[in-house]
């Protein structure tokens, strides 16, 4: 096996070779082992300096430099599967049931082809050009009800494995766009002439009965997000347990489909790793530093922090926010996504990034936007005017929670929640 893979962007409507990783240290050693990065001369000759979406991460603009890292680069793990994708795709390659880090590579290798952003692996890419999966496309209910047709059609190419093991998380994916006849296709089949909107399906696959409510609600969730002024993408739709949500890094235009970059925090703030636990001061000090609106950013960041608390949304790792850059240097927080009622989760899942003082579960909101107003150096004033918006659409979310029908209990905490902040909001 390959101790190199090759980095690829997608530019003015193709994929370019743009970058190198290599493996130094051990392959068994996973996403711990020491790597070397760098960037082909032409990509450096066609865009150096850049870091928006001509950049493989915000944090390497596009030089001749060579990236050293006693690990991998933190951009790669946004591509490693994880979560059920991997488990799938693990048993597809036939490695070792004990193989845990030293299946990283072999991992990424095979299931990086397709993932979100606008790079992908190489030789991944090449993975899935070799099953030669024909574009057969299915109608929505038959997608949503996992028709024995659409479930055959990827089993029997290791696609459903393939074809969403780019996506990291719990709960089973797969992308799909849909296509000018109106049937949905597995994304990476169809070409981008064809292409006229893109999904991200979740799937059922529990049958804990909190774990369903989840999911259940996160269509819901993400209409109280809007209704309290946050930033988010389209309508998120329902099916017979299926969630539909409409993908953020992709626009179709013309025939074409434009490709945004897209960055785990985690790797805007340099932590390689999963579960790394870091502070929501380090998040605000990166994203003023590298965002080309920073005070716009800081205060989405803000407003996030506080639907999280009160709607119970604790699952708030490092790579469950992201930016978007831009070909044109626009570098900002993506739509929200992954809002959901995560505190009713089975395994009792806790906040990991926390603010560095005044935080016991239930922060002190005036000592957040001072800490954060230190940390990006940002005027504490000016935040505080723009938290102060959401005072307006908080008197009224637990109506908004009752009209849309979500669960009695859930309402109870979150109105318990909400009348702590709108108090500490009168004060500011």
């Amino acid at each position: 096996m390959n101790n190199y893979c090759t980095i690829q962007l997608f530019i003015t409507n193709r994929w370019h070779d743009a970058a190198t990783v290599t493996l130094t240290g051990d392959e068994q050693q996973g996403w711990k082992a020491a790597t070397h990065s760098g960037y082909t001369l032409d990509h450096v000759l066609g865009f150096q300096g850049c870091q928006d979406a001509h950049a493989c991460t915000v944090r390497w603009p596009v030089s001749m430099d060579l990236l050293m890292h006693d690990s991998w680069p933190p951009f790669l793990l946004d591509l490693l599967p994880q979560g059920f994708g991997r488990q799938e795709l693990h048993r597809q390659l036939g490695l070792p049931e004990t193989a845990t880090f030293s299946a990283d590579w072999p991992l990424l290798l095979a299931g990086a082809g397709n993932p979100i952003g606008n790079l992908r692996i190489k030789e991944a890419a090449e993975y899935l050009d070799n099953i030669n999966t024909p574009a057969t496309g299915f109608r929505y209910q038959d997608v949503a009800n996992r028709h024995e047709d659409f479930i055959e059609y990827l089993a029997g190419h290791g696609l459903f494995v393939a074809g969403s093991s780019g996506v990291q998380g719990e709960w089973p994916k797969v992308l799909l766009t849909e296509a000018d006849d109106g049937l949905l296709y597995l994304d990476h089949t169809l070409p981008d002439e064809r292409a006229r909107k893109h999904w991200l399906v979740k799937f059922q696959r529990h049958n804990q009965s909190d774990l369903k409510l989840i999911l259940e609600c996160e269509s819901r969730y993400m209409t109280l997000a809007e209704h309290l002024g946050l930033r988010v993408h389209g309508q998120l739709e329902t099916h017979n347990g299926a969630l539909f949500i409409p993908r953020f890094d992709r626009h179709s235009s013309d025939g074409k489909v434009i490709r945004l970059g897209q960055e785990s925090v985690a790797s805007l703030c340099q932590k390689a790793g999963f579960g790394q636990r870091m502070t929501h001061n380090e998040v605000c000090k990166s994203l003023a530093a590298v965002c080309t609106e920073p005070e716009k950013e800081i205060a989405e960041y803000l407003k996030r922090d506080i639907a999280n608390i009160i709607l119970g949304n604790k699952d708030n790792h490092a790579r469950n926010t992201a930016i978007t850059r831009t070909a044109d240097n626009g570098i900002a927080l993506t739509p929200l996504y992954d809002f959901a009622p995560m505190y009713l989760h089975p395994e009792g899942i806790a906040r990991t990034t926390r603010w560095e003082r005044d935080d016991n579960g239930q922060p002190e909101w005036g000592s957040v936007i001072a800490q954060a107003a230190q940390a990006s150096g940002l005027p504490a004033s000016s935040l505080a005017q723009s938290i102060k918006k959401m005072e307006l659409p908080l008197t009224t979310l637990v109506e908004e929670m009752h009209r849309l029908g979500l669960p009695t209990d859930l309402i109870a905490r979150t109105e318990r929640l909400t009348q702590g902040v709108l108090n500490t909001l009168k004060e500011l």
